[in-house]
């Protein structure tokens, strides 16, 4: 696995390369996606969307995050492994 150096970089190990790297690129599309349900979030408590977007937007944040989760299971990882590192603002969840 992955392991954050002292000065915060990040150790690739050449043993689990390809997993280090899917947990870095699914980390951040979860991060994107986490975006894009809080922006449908706040469509949706605006009045926005009609009931039909609604419906539409929820069922294709549901299958984008059960995608992700799917993807990182076949690289052995976790939904709590694709959380991210990002500084001062926290943890990605």
């Amino acid at each position: 696995m992955s392991q954050v150096a002292p000065e915060g970089r990040l150790r690739l190990n050449p043993e689990t390369v390809e997993q280090d790297l899917a947990r870095l690129v699914l980390g951040l599309m979860e991060f994107l996606r986490q975006l894009m349900e809080l922006q449908a979030i706040r469509q949706v408590e605006r009045g926005e969307l009609s009931a039909e977007q609604e419906e539409k937007l929820g069922l294709t944040l549901m299958r984008a995050e059960a995608a992700l989760h799917d993807l990182a299971a076949r690289f052995g990882l976790r939904p709590e492994d694709l959380s991210l590192d990002l500084g001062p603002l926290g943890r990605t969840v």
